[in-house]
């Protein structure tokens, strides 16, 4: 009777050991799909029922890491290590903390020595070893990649989530082609590994290669139906792009996710970008009343942008106003808040200082120079309607100070701002320096050249500031092409031939200008009724009554000679 008690309770000891197996692999099932809700439940229940239970304390501790709760796991890690000072996960686990911590020498050696514990034949362990440089950001990806290759020489390994880390240590080193063959590796080991085809699909998704990113994605669910990364990826793909083809993607992700707010979260940002502005912002505000002081600060976003597009900006001022407040580390303020807040800011009376201040802002907090460009014109932009072409000048040249490759036209509509803002120094320098040393086969520079030192002058241009631009002005567009820019050609003669006929008083070469205006231009109103006066004074050897032709201050005399945008048009 002894003798079967004993073995009675040898069974419950052996059952109970692999159910509480079985549970932490349900757990890391839950945390493989990325659920860490579920994960964190499962790993609980263990330790509820099992304390001691080491595989589920480091498995906990990187479901907290993957909630952003370190300060948690560290907790975990540190009580556990008090009983079990040398298991070799939970040093892993430890010497993680201590990466995130900017402790890189004393996780090494919480690192070795896990290692040496288990003489370097523990998989798990090494597989922890390199997951903690993989995960922290001031991990060692190589020292990861060295410690996953000792792992694959353990007798009989057939571990692919060796090689998943290992794919994901060459991606932190940027080596994209080592990534890919470590992913593979790891489906040869488990061909229904979805992991695998996903992981494939994130590097070429760095790449911007839709055309492989997109069908690993869809492989991985195929593979596996419940896989939820490459779901959401799919329908983060099409949400810009298709929302039709996004919605089946977004329901197959909420099927097989963690429900709770989130989820909640996500159907109402789908609803927006549906359409059904109403019905999202309806939905947003029902979960601010539910969630309270918990709800996610981003549905007083979503509310400031849907009543900015139902046309009802002081409830956006108010709701997107809110939104700074309550931002936090998961839903941070971005450019493209203070961007919208202006734009509502411009549909209120009033307000129009408060749009330049947020654009401003908007300048300040994103650190992609793209966006910051696109701020700075939309700012410049709002200036000229409002006809302040000073400030839109000095907008237009932060942007094309930002700008490492900026546009023929980019410049042009700097210079011209400056230019149409009667900021003449600055438009001569860029028109007369650095549109003309930049794009010297183009007339624009020549053209504006010699407008903007026609307007700094006086109203006789008795300083002569133009002469030698418009000299070459006629020179460069006759070498350029005669024909297309004969305009130019003869309004540079003509402005010539009055400067020095009014001004210089040299007769003779004021009628050679003139004379070569009718050479190309035989019916030109202007240059025909200046020749007889010309001529009656070169005969006379006197200045005649009156000016030759009056020229207008900051044109020319016979008109504006073609004032084209730098793009032609």
């Amino acid at each position: 009777m002894k003798r079967s008690f004993i073995l009675l309770v040898a069974m419950v000891v052996t059952g109970g050991n692999i159910l509480f197996a079985q549970n932490v692999e349900q757990g890391r099932k839950f945390f493989y799909y990325e659920r860490w809700k579920s994960a964190q439940e499962q790993f609980e229940k263990v330790l509820a029922a099992n304390p001691n239970n080491i595989d589920a304390v480091y498995w906990l501790g990187q479901t907290l890491l993957e909630q952003k709760d370190s300060i948690g796991a560290k907790n975990l890690y540190e009580k556990a290590l008090q009983q079990n000072g040398n298991a070799p996960l939970l040093l892993a686990g430890i010497g993680q903390i201590e990466l995130m911590q900017g402790k890189p020498n004393d996780a090494r050696q919480r690192f070795e020595t896990a290692i040496s514990l288990t003489k370097g034949k523990d998989i798990e362990a090494l597989n922890a070893v390199g997951r903690a440089n993989v995960e922290a950001r001031t991990g060692d990806a190589n020292y990861a990649i060295e410690k996953l290759n000792l792992a694959t020489q353990v007798k009989n390994f057939k571990d692919p989530e060796t090689y998943l880390l290992m794919g994901d240590a060459y991606r932190k080193l940027i080596d994209g082609g080592n990534a890919v063959q470590s992913y593979n590796k790891a489906f040869g080991l488990d061909a229904k590994l979805a992991a695998a085809k996903y992981k494939t699909g994130k590097v070429y998704l760095t790449q911007g290669n839709k055309e492989v990113f997109l069908p690993n994605f869809e492989e991985a669910v195929a593979i596996d139906p419940a896989y939820t990364p490459a779901y959401y990826e799919l329908f983060y793909y099409w949400y810009f792009r298709d929302v039709n083809k996004a919605s089946p993607y977004l329901d197959k992700y909420i099927a097989n996710a963690d429900q709770g707010p989130e989820m909640e979260y996500l159907k109402t940002d789908f609803l927006y970008a549906s359409g059904k502005t109403a019905e999202a912002r309806t939905k947003a505000e029902s979960l601010i009343a539910q969630y309270s002081d918990k709800v996610s600060p981003r549905m007083y976003r979503l509310i400031a942008f849907a009543a900015d597009t139902l046309g009802d900006a002081p409830a956006a001022k108010k709701a997107m106003e809110t939104f700074f407040t309550k931002a936090n580390d998961e839903t941070p303020v971005l450019g493209t808040d203070y961007e919208e807040l202006a734009k509502i800011n411009s549909k209120i009376p009033g307000q129009e200082a408060e749009v330049f201040a947020n654009l401003e802002k908007a300048v300040a907090l994103d650190t992609v120079v793209e966006n910051k460009i696109k701020f700075i014109n939309k700012a410049a932009a709002l200036a000229k309607a409002k006809g302040d072409r000073a400030q839109e000048a000095n907008w237009l040249g932060r942007a094309y100070a930002l700008d490492p490759n900026p546009s023929q036209t980019d410049l042009y509509n700097y210079a011209m701002a400056n230019y149409q803002a009667k900021l003449y120094p600055k438009a001569d320098s860029l028109f007369c320096g650095v549109y003309q040393t930049k794009y010297p086969d183009q007339i624009y520079g020549y053209l504006w050249c010699a407008k903007t030192k026609q307007a700094m002058d006086d109203s006789t241009n008795s300083q002569g500031l133009a002469v030698d631009a418009y000299k070459l002005l006629r020179d460069k567009a006759t070498q350029l092409d005669s024909v297309k820019f004969k305009s130019q050609i003869v309004n540079a003669d003509i402005w010539l031939a009055i400067w020095y006929h009014d001004v210089k008083k040299e007769k003779q070469t004021a009628l050679d200008y003139v004379n070569h205006v009718l050479s190309i231009d035989p019916a030109n109103a202007s240059a025909l009724q200046m020749k007889p006066i010309m001529e009656k004074s070169l005969k006379q050897g006197s200045a005649p009554a009156q000016p030759a032709t009056k020229p207008k201050p900051g044109g020319n005399a016979a008109g504006s000679g073609g004032g084209n945008k730098a793009s032609g048009k």
